[in-house]
């Protein structure tokens, strides 16, 4: 459709996605002009790069690989409870960093349940801060995402070609090399790429979990040439090098995503007499029975760890929390107001260009944005004084691609529908975003901003540079009870803070869902 055919205005988005445009090129801008090149990078920066691209590559590559099981025993068994198992495979993503580790290290730290056992057997415990730390964390967190990638792959296969297969008396090898090899073959270059890419700007982790010389990662020399040293230059070049690899990393990903091309079907289910052995059946409970396991031991252990001191928080994490609570929210409105006049835009007028602006957050390092914006504050007012607008906003930038994802189909669809009678009526404008399209994507508003409010709820990156000893959010107040080693407060606050952020989901969820009759 033509834009004249539509019954919203292009400004809006448009204004919105050069808002987008400014904060990020902008930052990036002021990055580039302050760095300082001619010193070029020393011995601690090259060992930066390095590890920051081996952790990447070994973190994709163990998430990927792991992956490939349990998309397989996923794809071919039918079990009570596995469209929740798959629905809860999202969980990770939404789960603060800080708490993710903290339960990770109760699980697998050295006075974890795993070191317990161990130490019983005459085993030494498990160390866990440095390389392994750092690459346990990011297959935690990036495992669920790649089972989905790789299973959307093993389910575009259509079920007549395994039905086929049986008739012409295929046995479970030759299946795997005529079917499902071929669909991995397609889908795993993009879903590598994409790991890798999301491991490159990792934070918290490293942050937590590495921080030493020999574990120090890109994103972690930036916040400690930053926060540290106060070397801005230093900083601003670390920033130029991350914003390039960040950068050439997500667009390899954009290049290797591609359909399975099997054809289409007929939407039948999907019976797989290639895995009806014993055998196959073990494997495939083995594989999904471990995955569980690596995902969901961590959340109990911090719910068993943080229940007994949630009564003895002391004041300072509660005041962290009604910080977290209102920088959620300013992130949810700002992520609202770029996101919604961005989609209908793209889906109206469909502009490009604005959904390329849309993506920039994920080949963006939010820290590279936050040194930018402090250089560009810093001669005029006191960065530290705007510690939590800077957040907000950095925060709604961020999760702006995962919004647009969510918005465009479903603007798409209800311009298809309701857009020329609109006009016919002569319902444009504001009166067709207040009566039509607002009622129509409410369901995607309110996944949207409790995806945003739990993401910016367990958000420990611009505010740790920002942040002065008397202002700080719930995820930072965690990590300082870390640093200042009061683990039982740490577990206690960081289960108020895995509480919240669920809770903020589930609220903003549920409310977008209630309005689906209107």
């Amino acid at each position: 459709m033509a834009e004249r055919t539509q019954p919203i205005r292009a400004l809006p988005g448009a204004i919105a996605a050069g808002f987008v445009l400014a904060v990020v090129l902008g930052a990036f801008a002021v990055v580039v002009s302050g760095a300082d090149a001619e010193r070029g990078l020393g011995p601690a920066d090259l060992a930066a790069l390095r590890f920051t691209l081996l952790q990447a590559a070994l973190s994709a590559g163990l998430s990927v690989a792991l992956a490939i099981p349990v998309a397989r025993a996923l794809s071919r068994r039918r079990f009570r409870g596995r469209t929740l198992l798959i629905a809860f495979l999202g969980a990770p993503f939404l789960l603060p960093v800080i708490v993710a580790i903290l339960g990770m290290l109760a699980v697998f730290g050295r006075n974890g349940w795993i070191s317990l056992v161990l130490v019983q057997l005459g085993l030494p415990p498990i160390q866990i801060y440095g390389l392994h730390g750092v690459v346990l964390a990011h297959v935690f967190f990036n495992l669920p995402l790649a089972v989905r990638l790789i299973l959307q792959a093993w389910q575009a296969i259509p079920a007549e070609r395994f039905r086929l297969a049986a008739q012409l008396g295929c046995g479970s090898r030759d299946i795997w090399f005529l079917l499902e090899w071929p669909a991995l073959r397609r889908a795993i270059p993009g879903a590598l790429a994409v790991v890798f890419a999301i491991c490159l700007t990792s934070f918290a982790v490293a942050l937590t979990l590495g921080g030493g010389p020999k574990a120090t990662t890109l994103e972690l020399a930036i916040y400690q040439a930053f926060r540290f040293d106060f070397d801005l230059g230093r900083a601003a070049l670390l920033g130029c090098i991350q914003v390039g690899v960040a950068g050439l990393a997500g667009l390899v990903a954009m290049a290797t995503l591609s359909d399975v091309g099997f054809g289409g079907g007929l939407d039948r289910s999907m019976d797989r007499w290639d895995g009806a052995g014993g055998l196959a059946k073990a494997g495939d409970a083995l594989a999904v029975c471990l995955t569980v396991a690596f995902l969901f031991l961590p959340l109990v252990a911090i719910v068993l760890a943080g229940l007994p001191g949630l009564d003895t928080l002391p004041a300072t994490v509660w005041r962290a929390a009604g910080v977290s609570l209102l920088v959620a929210f300013a992130s949810t409105c700002i992520l609202l107001a770029l996101a919604l006049p961005m989609a209908a835009t793209i889906a109206g007028a469909r502009r490009g260009w604005l959904e390329t602006v849309g993506l920039m957050g994920l080949a963006t390092s939010p820290l590279v944005i936050g040194t930018g914006l402090f250089l560009v504050i810093n001669p005029v007012a006191d960065p530290f004084l705007l510690a939590l607008p800077v957040t907000a906003v950095v925060n709604a930038i961020m999760a702006l691609p995962f919004a647009l994802r969510i918005f465009v189909p479903a603007a798409r669809d209800v311009l298809q529908v309701y857009g020329r009678l609109a006009l016919s009526l002569e319902l444009t404008g504001r009166t067709f975003w207040r009566v039509v399209l607002l009622r129509r994507l409410r369901p995607q508003i309110g996944f949207a901003a409790g995806l945003t409010a739990a993401l910016s709820m367990g958000d420990l990156g611009v505010i740790a540079m920002f942040a002065d000893p008397e202002r700080a959010t719930l995820p930072l107040q965690v990590y300082r009870l870390m640093g200042a080693y009061r683990m039982e407060s740490a577990q206690a606050a960081a289960l108020l803070l895995l509480m919240l952020a669920f809770g903020l989901f589930w609220l903003c969820d549920r409310g977008g869902r209630s309005g689906d009759s209107v």
